[in-house]
């Protein structure tokens, strides 16, 4: 797995083996940023990203690399995660991991401009991390928070969220929420 795009292309991730991990596959993380660009200009330079469920933090250090301002990894197991940060070591100032559960989140201490979640398929996790960023009040008004599902996966999109944009890749979907 590598960085696809900005200032660290190329540059490779560890993802363990097995199954416990299982990161967005590039063409699908290229078509986000590309959707993202169309709808934020590609001006990511004062954005917030919270990558949860984060795994490796593919998404979230390609957000880096593409000039987010800081990105907060949230994991319950965050070792994955941790060892590709140390890769980043000039970038440490914008990078913060947090080991927590995305359905029982603590009270934000930075409010997220982002959000991208990638949870376990089909466990029902999303809608209740959705929630908790809501209650938790981790979210900037109009936030964007991007959804990764299985493609045949159900989600009832909380009423304080208007749906953006919806597509497929292989077996993934992925949603775009904006904030009401």
């Amino acid at each position: 797995m590598r960085i696809i795009g900005g200032k660290y292309r190329g540059k490779k991730l560890w993802v363990p083996e097995g199954k416990d991990i299982r990161p967005t596959a590039d063409r699908a993380r290229e078509a986000v940023f590309n959707i993202l660009y169309s709808h934020l200009g590609g001006d990511y330079a004062q954005l917030q990203l919270a990558d949860i469920f984060a795994g490796s933090g593919a998404f979230g250090l390609e957000a880096l690399s593409r000039g987010m301002q800081h990105v907060t990894f949230v994991d319950k197991d965050t070792r994955c995660v941790e060892r590709n940060v140390k890769m980043f070591d000039k970038e440490a100032d914008r990078l913060s991991v947090m080991k927590a559960d995305a359905i029982a989140l603590p009270m934000a201490k930075r409010k997220f401009d982002i959000v991208f979640m990638d949870a376990p398929y089909q466990k029902g996790l999303t809608e209740k991390a959705l929630h908790q960023l809501v209650a938790k009040r981790w979210l900037n008004d109009h936030a964007l928070c991007i959804i990764e599902l299985h493609k045949d996966e159900y989600l009832d999109i909380p009423e304080i969220f208007d749906f953006v944009d919806d597509r497929i890749y292989g077996l993934a979907r992925i949603l775009f929420l904006r904030l009401k």
